[in-house]
């Protein structure tokens, strides 16, 4: 959802590239009929949208790598460590990466000290998983105000 939403704001002519890529996920999947629908509620679609697992050619190419919660972090900090500099949850930047340009995006990350962050449980978007539809727009709905927040801070 983060990724549909925040490449929508981006545009087709933004010199930030978004892709998806997961901790745990089961390869070449499209997005659940629950997360369709979540995101039709904000008018959006994600049709291109395939499962991926993150690799570290994903870890390599990335200036800014987006999690939604702090295992996805941890994980990241044990199977690539060196995305950890540049590894956040989606709440931690919305409210702490410093408003910038495109061009200085890297050193703002890097200001943040991700790498050494202590990781906390308020920084969680909760995974609506198994829930019912409900849980999914609930989910949408927090993950557009936090990308809505991190859009003005990227750009």
């Amino acid at each position: 959802m983060a990724a549909a939403m925040l490449s929508a704001l981006l545009g087709d002519n933004s010199e930030l590239a978004v892709s998806s890529a997961g901790t745990h996920v089961i390869p070449g999947q499209p997005l659940s009929v629950r997360t369709r629908n979540a995101l039709a509620r904000h008018d959006l679609d994600a049709p291109w949208h395939r499962s991926h697992q993150m690799s570290a050619q994903d870890v390599a190419r990335s200036a800014l790598i987006v999690a939604m919660e702090p295992d996805h972090l941890r994980w990241i900090r044990r199977l690539h460590p060196q995305g950890a500099s540049k590894a956040a949850s989606l709440k931690r930047l919305a409210n702490e990466l410093q408003p910038g340009n495109v061009a200085d995006l890297a050193k703002r990350v890097a200001q943040l000290g991700l790498g050494e962050v202590e990781l906390e449980a308020r920084e969680e978007v909760v995974d609506p998983g198994a829930g019912q539809q409900a849980d999914y727009d609930k989910a949408a709905d927090e993950i557009s105000k936090l990308v809505d927040l991190l859009y003005s801070r990227l750009v």
